[in-house]
């Protein structure tokens, strides 16, 4: 815990105050930023709103679609992960992206923009303000209806800040609907360790009210569950609270919280699977791997592997899947990723993935995959010299991972031929990663169990089961030092989540721990052709490791102040 503060010491120049003034009345607000805009329901008198429980139904799901709106989704990719040493240019890159990808960030570039996702913000903290008093009133809204519906919000609010504060670490924090327009609002740019404890204290006081199932699955098969139980994993249960807070408990150094609440998620998922086992019998598609039930690359009695990408990435709402947003209406669309990853029809996108990450893979020689790695084939397809990004942009897979020769497998896959790919912030091996983490952090005799998590994931990914049980990895190669514990399971990581948008804040938060940004700065400047030392250079500052303010932001509120990274020699009207 004290590392993340004295590197956080460090970096803080200054407090940033944020100053809105509310210019309308009723749900249809305006302030000195637009980004506490509210829903638009302009037609609307406030006083005869709020009044039943199809209200609240409304504006909440509002909220889901504002977070998975095309400004919002795109700049929760590619605050996680453009920076990072996975992505390289694709083709026909627009210059806010070119930018960005040469780590030349400027406070101009649209993608520091963050009015959408306060317009998230302020959507969720709109309708828990205004619930209870619904409930209240409409005899037919349960007080417990209530409560669950107040929990969805506060995760899909805290998840916001949660992304705002791993991209930009001070942010202006409300809980507060922007709906009274007699008064103005002066905000203080909260300090990121402050901002995280407010968000873990907000979250435990939900946590327990929020659904912990919608549909039961039990008699389910996997297909079935996809059409019929996706409100498990699209919607906010209990379970999607439980991983946000293991995640913001590992980022505070909380390590016994942040263990206490894997294990929440880790049984319930366990529990699913018993279910599911003795009401339809044995499961051809999901295997325990010590003791843990996840889906197999390939199916009982098959030799082809993809099942498990299949399942996650091409159908969505999988057996492992905590909370995605679904694009299943044509009305909806994941432009973030059919733009920049593979789009519908069949054009590789703007984004790529380095040379390094896939060549030699096949002939056992490349330094992040095995060449048995289901992953690494999922996740990239090299054509004529060029490593596109796969991952999301099919359907599903089927290749062979026995006696693989160094022309790889032959892959049969099917390109999604729509923009309708699902975007998983949570699964469950993301919280047994998070597990691992924590275990590491708490010393050596945690280390056999950390390691255990870690193979796991590993030997799923390398399809190990009932007729391979040898382990894929060996534990004396890595139990020798945390650090050498903490490489294996950041290596896993960007094995596991590569292109999900985790990967840059993977890296800041190691950075905060160890206390400088080496690591940082070495693994995200080996995709760097030209000017890799500078960047190196510029990258030792960890003030850098952030996203700087939007100029319109700074222009608007003096009191804002930039990030120290970034100089800005314009004199700004204020």
């Amino acid at each position: 815990m004290n590392t993340f503060n004295n590197i956080y010491k460090r970096m803080v120049k200054g407090k940033g105050m944020l100053c809105l003034s509310l210019l309308a009345s009723g749900l249809s607000l305006a302030s000195c930023s637009d980004y506490l805009e509210i829903l638009p329901l302009n037609e609307v008198v406030l006083e005869n709103f709020w009044t039943k429980k199809d209200d609240v139904t409304s504006v909440l799901n509002s909220c889901y679609e504002s977070l998975g709106e095309e400004k919002s989704l795109e700049r929760i990719g590619v605050w996680g992960e453009m920076r990072s040493e996975n992505i390289v240019s694709g083709q026909n890159v627009p210059n806010h992206y070119i930018e960005v990808l040469k780590e030349n960030l400027l406070p101009t570039n649209e993608l520091v923009d963050w009015s959408s996702m306060y317009r998230t913000i302020n959507r969720c903290n709109t309708v828990i303000h205004y619930a209870p008093g619904v409930a209240d009133k409409d005899p037919n809204y349960t007080h417990d209806q209530m409560l669950a519906n107040v929990a969805e919000a506060t995760f899909i609010r805290d998840l916001a800040y949660f992304y705002l504060i791993r991209a930009f670490r001070d942010v202006p924090m409300s809980f507060e609907p922007s709906i009274d327009d007699t008064k103005e609002y002066a905000i203080a740019a909260t300090p990121m360790m402050d901002a995280l404890k407010m968000l873990s204290e907000d979250l435990e006081k939900v946590k327990d009210n929020a659904v912990r199932r919608y549909v039961d699955d039990s008699k389910m098969t996997t297909r079935e569950m996809a059409v019929s139980a996706r409100e498990n994993c699209s919607k906010v249960t209990r379970v999607a609270i439980y991983a946000l807070l293991a995640d913001i408990y590992l980022w505070r150094g909380e390590y016994d919280k942040c263990i206490q609440c894997c294990d929440y998620v880790i049984d319930f998922k366990k529990n699913q699977y018993a279910e599911k086992v003795a009401n339809i019998g044995e499961l051809n598609d999901i295997y325990l791997f010590k003791g843990i039930p996840m889906i197999r690359e390939s199916v009982l009695n098959s030799k082809y592997c993809g099942n498990a990408y299949s399942e996650i990435f091409g159908d969505g709402f999988s057996f492992e899947s905590i909370f995605e947003l679904g694009y299943l209406q044509n009305s909806t669309e994941n432009k973030y990723v059919s733009n920049n990853y593979i789009n519908g029809d069949g054009k590789f996108g703007r984004f790529g993935a380095p040379e390094d990450l896939y060549q030699n893979v096949a002939s056992g020689s490349n330094d992040y995959f095995a060449k048995n790695d289901c992953r690494v084939y999922e996740n990239i397809y090299e054509q004529n010299g060029k490593f596109w990004i796969m991952k999301y942009g099919a359907t599903d897979y089927a290749f062979e991972t026995e006696n693989i020769t160094s022309a790889g497998p032959r892959i049969s896959m099917s390109i999604r031929s729509s923009n309708n790919a699902n975007w998983i912030f949570y699964r469950l091996s993301d919280v047994m990663l998070i597990k691992s983490e924590a275990l590491i952090m708490k010393g050596e005799s945690e280390f056999q169990k950390a390691f255990s998590l870690i193979n796991t994931i590993n030997k799923r990914a390398r399809n190990y089961n009932e007729s391979v049980k040898s382990d894929t990895l060996v534990f004396s190669a890595y139990s020798s030092s945390k650090e050498e514990m903490e490489k294996l399971l950041m290596l896993e990581r960007k094995r596991e989540f590569m292109f999900e948008g985790k990967r840059w804040f993977d890296l800041v938060r190691k950075s905060l721990r160890d206390g400088n940004t080496r690591y940082l700065s070495t693994e995200a400047t080996q995709k760097q052709k030209e000017n890799a030392v500078a960047i190196k250079i510029q990258l030792a500052d960890p003030n850098a490791m952030f996203w700087p303010y939007s100029r319109e932001e700074l222009k608007k509120n003096n009191l804002l102040k930039q990030n120290s990274a970034y100089s800005d020699s314009e004199q700004f009207i204020k």
